[in-house]
């Protein structure tokens, strides 16, 4: 594999380029009109222009992607995330085209990308299930009757579906039906399927994620867990690894079932299993993300690896550079996601041009971002700047030393959800190790909590500040007690 084209934008562009130039490999870039004179096309070896700003017209057109990779005579397409790197029909365009995809087989990923034919799979692997339908329903009639036998809460979630689109949650039957169809609508607008599934709500859940890989001779191995329970909106703000929630037992035991999930779908190169944990540490399955995440630098930071070039290496036939027991956890990492959202209306999206950007440095502190000072943050995308994701020795090093790095970032022109990633490291809950999905909804629900924050903030800087004038005042008596009185006026010189 000699030159390998990066069918995604931004921060994890980036982070592609810089593992191929680490094994020199040529890079090509794709980009739309916004993102002409970004940082990930002024940094790959070569980069073509495929379309206008909307990723409908640029960065999801198939054929004219793999039109510029038979031009250029690409060897590799590598997805990322998000776009096309779940898409099956496109992997297969890819393969058929004589271009190594970097994933998983198009089999794996239309087993998997579907949430009731995954369920399917790894059934017969006695991998644990969320109790619900394990059919799609259509009918709203049917679906209630359903979720009256498991009982609520329930909740009615898209077949097709991932980040927390066509999913809702409904505690009582008089909202049922109108849940299933807003469910079914926003499916249907997503997804382009309105197929949906009932099944019971777990209460209090932890959302653990066990990285996975596999290679094409047999071997599969995962690098532990991820904790990914501080959510808004269904989506994953910070994310932590390992998780202070596993003991050892219930590690190996979800790695195991992980692995096993693999094994049901022959799974290949890198992926993410997805668990749900409850207040009595049973874990249930939920999903499998057929690509790298987004969060997989903590992954990285406490397993000394470059899982991107796992990637490339398995994608080239090589077998996976460690074995399981060759595999450990060292240390504690944290990853921020930084936002362009205002965190206290609500994170909406806050677009805008960065006045200011700067990064926090450190020997610990990892910064994947995808814009400079001065760029404007486009309508069209996600609005995630950067990831920013620490390394400490233990849990409590690794939250003090992300806290220092958020201080050390210097952001204007928009606002962010740094403050936000703040507010949560310094919870007693988060710093206890005692949370859940709902974080957000049982302590942000009120915009008095960042304000509460800031007035600390204020009122040990307004101490401090008195502290200092006091001093002042003192000395200055002082001077003037001891001085001799010539004049009811004071010199120029005081």
């Amino acid at each position: 594999m000699k030159k390998v084209l990066i069918a995604n934008r931004g921060e994890i562009a980036r982070r592609i380029i810089r593992t191929l130039k680490k094994m020199g490999i040529k890079s090509v870039a794709i980009y739309s009109d916004a993102d002409e004179n970004s940082p990930h096309v002024l940094e790959a070896d070569e980069a073509v222009h495929v379309g206008a700003s909307p990723s409908s017209e640029s960065y999801l057109k198939e054929d004219v992607i793999l039109d510029y990779c038979k031009k250029l005579k690409v060897d590799g397409i590598h997805p990322g995330y998000g776009f096309l790197s779940e898409n099956a029909s496109f992997a297969k365009k890819v393969t058929d085209a004589g271009i190594t995809f970097v994933g998983p087989t198009p089999e794996a990923m239309n087993i998997m990308g579907d949430k009731l034919s995954a369920k399917q799979a790894v059934k017969e692997y006695n991998v644990p299930l969320v109790p619900g339908i394990d059919q799609a329903v259509v009918d709203v009639a049917e679906a209630k009757r359903f979720a009256e036998q498991i009982g609520y809460p329930v909740l009615i979630k898209a077949s097709a579906g991932g980040g927390g689109k066509g999913m809702r949650l409904v505690e009582d039957p008089e909202t049922f039906e109108e849940q299933m169809r807003l469910a079914q609508n926003e499916a249907r607008s997503s997804f382009g399927n309105d197929a949906v599934f009932v099944e019971k709500f777990v209460l209090k859940p932890r959302h653990i994620e066990i990285q996975v890989f596999a290679d094409k001779h047999g071997n599969v191995v995962h690098l532990f867990e991820r904790e990914c329970s501080i959510q808004r909106r269904h989506q994953k703000v910070i994310e932590e690894a390992p998780s202070a929630l596993l003991t050892p037992e219930l590690r190996e035991e979800m790695g195991a079932a992980a692995i096993s999930v693999c094994k049901a779908c022959n799974y290949l190169g890198a992926g993410t299993v997805e668990f749900l944990v409850d207040a009595n540490y049973d874990f249930f399955f939920l999903e499998m993300n057929t690509r790298l995440q987004v969060e997989h630098a903590v992954t990285e930071q406490i397993t000394g690896t470059d899982l991107v070039e796992w990637q490339i290496r398995v994608a080239r036939g090589e077998k996976l550079p460690k074995t399981q027991s060759e595999l450990s956890i060292n240390g504690h990492a944290i990853e921020v996601r930084v936002y362009a959202e205002d965190s206290l209306n609500g994170f909406i999206p806050d677009i805008g041009k960065l006045d200011r950007y700067r990064i926090p440095k450190g020997v610990n502190v990892r910064v994947d971002d995808a814009y400079a000072e001065g760029m404007d943050i486009p309508i069209y995308y996600d609005p995630m700047i950067a990831k920013l994701s620490v390394w400490g020795e233990n849990r409590q090093s690794a939250i003090s030393t992300t806290i220092e790095a958020i201080d050390d970032y210097q952001i204007s022109g928009v606002k962010t959800t740094l403050d936000f990633g703040k507010y949560v490291l310094k919870h007693e809950a988060f710093t206890s190790g005692i949370f859940d999905t709902n974080f957000v909804k049982h302590y942000f629900s009120d915009t008095t909590v960042i304000k509460e924050s800031t007035k600390e903030e204020f009122d040990a800087l307004s101490s401090s500040i008195a502290s200092i004038w006091s001093t002042i005042r003192e000395k200055k008596n002082e001077n003037f007690a001891s001085r001799p009185i010539t004049s009811n006026w004071m010199t120029e010189n005081d």
